[in-house]
C-alpha cells in the first residue's frame, strides 16, 4: 500500500507540463465535472495530448460553453451530456449516452464534487455531499465497468482530498440523521470515501487491467467552494485543526495530479494509490491536515462494506 513510485514533478507542476511529449491519439476519457475548473483544465489538457473528451457536469449553457472553449483550444472531438450526480436516474442516462459509442473507456476520471453545503437531502434521502461525491460516482463506475475493462489499460482517477483527514466515514450514520451535521464534517466523510471507491474498484478490477488512483489536488480557487461562507470556512480550519491553511495552487498546478494519475507508465497496475502533488503520498499514522493518507481510507474491508451500504440506499446491486 502506498508503494513508492518515481516521479520528476512536484505541487508546483503544472498539467501542460505532466502532458508534454505523450500521445493520448485514438483514447477517450470521462470526465465528470468537466465544465468548470479542475475538470475543464483537466479536459483541455488530455485533449491537448490527442484524447476524445466526454464530459458530464449540471449545467448544460456551461457544457457548451466548455466544448466551445476546448474546441478553440484544438481539441479534436468533444462530446457533452448533462449529469447530475445527485439523482441515480440522471447517472444512468449519461452512462447509457457514453456506452453508445461503443468504445473502450481509457480514462475515467470522476472529478466532479461539492463542498460543504448547507444540508441537503435528494430524493433518496441520501445527504447531498455523499450522493453526489461518492454514490453518483459508484454508480457511473459500475455501469462504465464493462467499456473500462475492454481498454486493457484502463485508469479510474478518484478525486479525493486532504479533507479525508477531518473524519473516516461513519457507517451508523453516513446521512445525519441521527447526528449534527457539519458541513466540513460531511465533505470529509465523502473525501474519505472517494478514496475506498478507488479502493473498491482496484480489488475488482485490477485484474482485468484497470488501474484505480485516488488523488488529492491541493487547495485551488474553483468554484468547489460557491456555498462556502466565511464562517464555513473558519469552521473547516477548527475541524482540520490547522492554524494556517496550505498556499492555494492554480488551477493549472491543481490539475497535474490528475493529468499525472491518468497518463504516468510508472503508475500502470499500482493501485490503489493516494496522489498528491504529482507524488505517491505517504502513510500517516494521524491526522495532520496537510499531506498524506489516512488508514482508514486505504482499508479494503470497509470499501466494500461501504460499496455495499451504497447499494442499499440505491435499491440496486453495482456489479464491478
Amino acid at each position: 500500500m502506498q508503494s513508492s513510485v518515481s516521479s520528476k514533478y512536484d505541487r508546483d507542476t503544472t498539467a501542460e507540463d505532466v502532458v508534454s511529449g505523450v500521445n493520448l491519439r485514438g483514447r477517450l476519457a470521462v470526465i465528470t465535472g468537466g465544465s468548470t475548473g479542475l475538470g475543464k483544465e483537466t479536459a483541455r489538457v488530455l485533449a491537448g495530448a490527442g484524447a476524445d473528451v466526454f464530459i458530464g457536469a449540471r449545467s448544460e449553457s456551461k457544457l457548451e460553453q466548455a466544448r466551445v472553449d476546448l474546441i478553440e483550444a484544438g481539441a479534436r472531438n468533444v462530446i457533452v451530456f448533462p449529469l447530475d450526480l445527485m439523482e441515480s436516474d440522471s447517472v444512468s442516462r449519461f452512462a447509457e449516452c457514453v456506452l453508445k459509442l461503443g468504445r473502450p473507456i481509457d480514462l475515467l476520471i470522476n472529478n466532479a464534487g461539492i463542498m460543504a453545503g448547507p444540508l441537503v437531502r435528494n430524493s433518496l434521502g441520501i445527504e447531498a455531499q455523499f450522493a453526489t461525491n461518492y454514490v453518483g460516482h459508484a454508480l457511473l463506475t459500475s455501469l462504465l465497468a464493462p467499456a473500462l475493462t475492454r481498454a486493457k489499460n484502463a485508469r479510474l482517477i478518484s478525486l479525493s482530498s486532504v479533507g479525508h483527514h477531518i473524519t473516516p466515514v461513519v457507517m451508523e450514520d453516513l446521512n445525519y440523521q441521527a447526528r449534527h451535521y457539519e458541513p466540513f464534517d460531511a465533505y470529509g466523510q465523502s473525501k474519505t470515501a472517494n478514496v475506498l471507491l478507488a479502493v473498491k474498484v482496484a480489488k475488482h478490477l485490477s485484474i482485468k487491467g484497470v488501474t484505480a488512483l485516488a488523488v488529492h489536488p491541493g487547495m485551488i480557487h474553483t468554484e468547489l467552494a460557491r456555498d462556502v461562507s466565511r464562517e464555513t470556512m473558519k469552521q473547516a480550519q477548527i475541524a482540520l485543526s490547522v492554524v494556517d491553511l496550505p498556499d492555494y495552487k492554480t488551477v493549472e498546478a491543481g490539475a497535474a495530479t490528475t493529468v499525472w494519475a491518468a497518463t504516468a507508465t510508472d503508475l500502470a497496475g499500482k493501485g490503489p494509490l493516494y496522489l498528491e502533488d504529482c507524488q505517491v503520498a505517504p502513510l500517516v499514522q494521524q491526522s495532520n491536515s496537510v499531506y498524506g493518507v489516512l488508514p482508514y481510507a486505504l482499508d479494503a474491508d470497509v470499501a466494500d462494506q461501504l460499496w455495499a451500504r451504497a447499494e442499499e440506499m440505491l435499491g440496486r446491486s453495482l456489479p464491478l
